[in-house]
């Protein structure tokens, strides 16, 4: 059943859905279905955690040894024998062979990316539901709302819930597209295509010194509008910006080309990926002229805050597995509410508990190889959660 109300606006409208409260045979299926997606969830919390925790050590041996070997070199611009094979460390200025182009526009740049980005003007529909229970039924009220903004994508208006009015085009006419140098040098080095790739730091270039490439597009602040009238666009109207990343030469109106701190293995005149015992590859490039030092040190941090992101997601990943497969004893006792509050309250302090505990007691499996007296204090540790909660029940049950 679909009810529709219009406010007075093309632009918004609200539609109520309704259906059959579910009896309980049916949510005691759909309990059990999200069980096995618990169980599924609940074991790759497992792989997640233990996994990470190997990765985690085995990066941090990686960046010790790097360290350790690591040779800076006098000059970028002489290649000295004695280094083939090694771990180097050097800063300089980027360069390129050729500039890149995008004769469409008329434009170029000495940089090691020149990225076009082409953005149309475009319908979006935004929805806001909410359900409640009425007369015995479920229903669902769902708000939509219908703007036009700038978007890089094609928004596919045919999975509007109302697309009369609020018609796209199928495509652009006008793509976008990525142009990478195919040789990039600091000195005398030819950098390797992984180190090519970190060079990422795009920044928005300028248009105000190019004029108008043709009749039919108009230049405006930083982007070229194939637009009628730029100031009032119309749906299907296509806006053009560039960005560029690694400037690797000298320009009169962005400044003098980008320095980079590099950390590789020489190969000849070439800078390619190192493979460390632990069998890590040290591969790194960071914007301005480090020490090595200040290298390691940021790529220690970096692993860092990737351990304890993965760790939060490994422990997620196991907190709600525990709640979907807890779930049906919630689903047994919603006919009587005092009794589903305090079951629902019970079995999510029962998913923080178990699934803390079995995070910690994983990461202590993960580090019983290379840690053991760390790993033996985590598994000592997992036990807490278990113990704090069971002093609590205690005393209740006392009562």
């Amino acid at each position: 059943f679909q009810q529709f109300s219009d406010p007075g606006s093309r632009k918004e409208h609200v539609k109520i859905t309704s259906e059959p409260k579910p009896g309980f045979l049916e949510r005691l299926s759909e309990t059990s279905g999200g069980m096995l997606i618990g169980l599924v969830t609940f074991l790759l919390a497992f792989y997640l955690l233990f996994t990470n925790e190997g990765r985690a050590l085995r990066t941090a041996k990686s960046l010790d040894e790097g360290l350790s070997l690591v040779v800076p070199l006098d000059s970028i611009h002489s290649i000295s024998q004695q280094n083939e094979g090694r771990l180097v460390h050097l800063a300089g200025a980027l360069s390129t062979s050729k500039p890149l182009f995008d004769p469409s526009y008329g434009l170029s740049i000495q940089a090691v990316k020149l990225k076009r980005n082409v953005e149309m003007y475009q319908w979006v529909e935004y929805e806001d539901s909410k359900e409640y229970e009425e007369d015995g039924e479920i229903k669902k009220e769902t708000k939509y709302s219908y703007n036009t903004e700038w978007k890089s994508e094609v928004v596919n208006s045919r999975n509007f819930d109302r697309e009369i009015g609020h018609k796209n085009p199928s495509a652009m006419a006008v793509e976008s597209f990525t142009v990478v140098s195919p040789n990039v040098q600091v000195g005398s080095f030819v950098l390797s295509k992984g180190l090519v790739d970190k060079i990422d730091n795009f920044k928005q270039l300028s248009l105000s010194h190019l004029e108008d490439p043709h009749a039919d597009v108009t230049r405006r602040e930083d982007y070229f509008y194939h637009s009628d009238n730029p100031r009032r666009p119309e749906v299907g109207d296509l806006r053009v910006s560039f960005f560029y990343a690694g400037l690797s030469g000298d320009d009169p109106h962005l400044g003098s080309a980008d320095t980079v701190t590099v950390i590789a293995r020489q190969r000849g005149d070439q800078l390619v990926p190192y493979h460390t015992k632990p069998g890590d590859v040290l591969e790194i490039l960071y914007p301005g002229d480090l020490s090595v030092e200040e290298v390691f040190q940021k790529e220690h941090e970096s692993n860092t805050m990737k351990t304890w992101a993965l760790r939060a997601a490994g422990w997620l990943s196991m907190f709600v597995g525990i709640s979907l497969m807890t779930r049906i004893f919630y689903t047994l006792v919603d006919w009587f509410p005092v009794v589903r509050d305090l079951v629902n309250v019970g079995l999510k302090a029962f998913a923080v508990c178990v699934a803390s505990s079995l995070s910690l007691l994983t990461i202590s499996v993960g580090w019983l190889f290379y840690r053991p007296l760390w790993a033996l204090l985590l598994a000592l540790l997992s036990a807490v959660p278990i113990l704090v909660a069971r002093s609590r029940v205690l005393p209740k049950k006392q009562q």
